[in-house]
């Protein structure tokens, strides 16, 4: 009787440990489905501006609805809105937000050779605008909520899904309006988002990068001042002449090194899975007899590395004179200046000023909507979201290892970084050969492996499931 007893209760265990596991989806089912929609809204055209972001999110709605979950559109143009679903968890931990906008920058459709809202697929691809921004993660976040509502899964923490508008340059329709009028709402512990992705090498995986901070755009004009003239007639106070001088040397200045325990750890691992000859570079970085050579040689080789490393500088457009003949009395330059977190702009701009050494030039500070934002510390590495980003992608991606990085674009992470949320940019499988060959985001061809984006679902899936899910 006693030992028939154990083998009751150890089977009651046994049960119980299975019912508290969460189930797995059904892949080869769930595949085609993902497929459907992301086709789907690939042909919705959310060009920023206008945006019509509402579209697409109209279009997720019916989908989450018919799984009975209950959608917000929220925003304060009806033409721009965002989508918002929430699962409840028991309330033990805090929230998990899923994020992915729906814009899309604009194209020009006569350089497309597959029609930029078509979403063809061709030898393994999908080609179309937004197909890795931000339509995989919008995707992919709105499947994911399918699949843990209709697999039942008990969740600990809410899971909560926010499909945004805006994200590219009009946050004030996005995550700003969100932040400002429904924070309650989207307040988490975490957050993954866009920014991240995994490398394919020459057709092999090598590692997957996890933004955990990024650069925050700080752009310049430098105006320079002159009087008017004739062209028959140079004068020294040419103010193309002075703005020109400006331009260069604020070119050729490499503002310090600046390293933060995000790109620490990046090239600290980076040079694991690197060539010797790399790997001796990217060890070197802090080596004061090394440092210079080396960072000299990422300048002219490897300019994201590069610009990893500090905050960078990009003359971006150029304005002056209005007829061949009329020397300007001014003349204008963008700077595309990309800080890292933690820099004093204002004593970097003083030091701009000393470089350029030309009291005929001013530097004005350019407004906007990133221009303005605040550079909050970077998302931790030693939380159980970045641990459970590892641990994911050592079961879908085996052969890579997770780099911590910060991007070096502007994506809408940083205002909820700002607010305390630890938020980490994820994304699906890209080739590294794709950018140069003009496949990239926000390129003329862009597109996706097929197959990149199954394994990115799944890969969601395994993370969120072990930080959401009731064990």
């Amino acid at each position: 009787m006693r030992i028939g007893l154990l083998s009751v209760v150890a089977f009651s265990c046994a049960a119980l440990g299975q019912a508290a596991s969460p189930p797995s989806p059904d892949w080869t089912k769930v595949e085609p489905e993902l497929l459907e929609h992301y086709l789907a809204l690939l042909r919705i055209d959310t060009t920023n501006p206008p945006g019509n972001e509402t579209k697409a999110a109209d279009y997720m709605k019916k989908v989450l609805e018919r799984e009975g979950l209950e959608v917000k559109i929220l925003g304060s143009d009806p033409a721009r809105s965002n989508l918002l679903v929430r699962l409840k968890g028991n309330g033990s931990k805090r929230p998990l937000l899923i994020m992915g906008h729906t814009d899309t920058v604009g194209v020009q459709p006569e350089k497309w050779s597959h029609p930029p809202f078509a979403a063809e697929r061709a030898d393994g691809y999908v080609y179309g605008r937004g197909a890795i921004d931000d339509k995989d993660n919008a995707s992919t976040g709105m499947m994911l909520m399918v699949l843990l509502k209709r697999l039942k899964v008990t969740l600990d923490r809410d899971v909560i899904f926010l499909a945004e508008a805006g994200e590219e340059g009009a946050s004030n329709f996005g995550i700003g309006y969100m932040i400002e009028n429904h924070w309650p709402e989207i307040e988490a512990e975490f957050c993954l988002a866009e920014g991240g992705s995994v490398v394919r090498r020459g057709g092999k995986v090598t590692h997957m990068m996890v933004a955990t901070t990024e650069k925050v755009g700080r752009g310049v004009r430098l105006v320079a001042h002159g009087p008017s003239g004739h062209g028959s007639r140079p004068l020294q106070t040419n103010a193309i002449v002075h703005l020109s001088q400006a331009v260069a040397k604020v070119a050729a200045w490499q503002p310090p090194m600046r390293l933060n325990d995000t790109t620490r750890t990046y090239f600290e691992r980076l040079a694991t899975i690197s060539t010797p000859e790399e790997a001796a570079r990217y060890n070197g970085l802090l080596n004061p007899a090394k440092t210079v050579e080396i960072q000299n040689y990422l300048a002219a080789n490897e300019p994201m590395h590069n610009s990893m490393l500090r905050t960078s500088i990009s003359p971006t457009i150029l304005k002056a004179g209005f007829r061949g003949n009329v020397i300007p009395s001014e003349a204008e330059a963008t700077l595309d200046i990309r800080a890292v977190p933690d820099e004093d702009m204002t004593v970097f701009r003083d030091t701009m000023k000393k470089i350029i050494n030309d009291p005929s030039v001013e530097i004005v500070t350019r407004t906007g909507v990133r221009g303005e934002r605040m550079a909050p510390p970077p998302s931790r590495l030693d939380t159980v979201m970045f641990k459970a980003l590892e641990a994911a992608q050592q079961r879908i991606y085996p052969d890579a290892i997770t780099l911590p990085t910060m991007s070096t674009g502007a994506s809408d992470k940083s205002p909820l970084q700002a607010k305390g949320v630890q938020t980490y940019g994820i994304g699906p499988m890209i080739d590294d050969e794709d950018g140069p060959k003009g496949f990239g985001a926000h390129s003329d061809q862009e597109r996706i492996v097929e197959s990149a984006l199954y394994a990115f679902l799944k890969y969601q899936w395994e993370a969120v499931i072990s930080v959401a899910a009731t064990h």
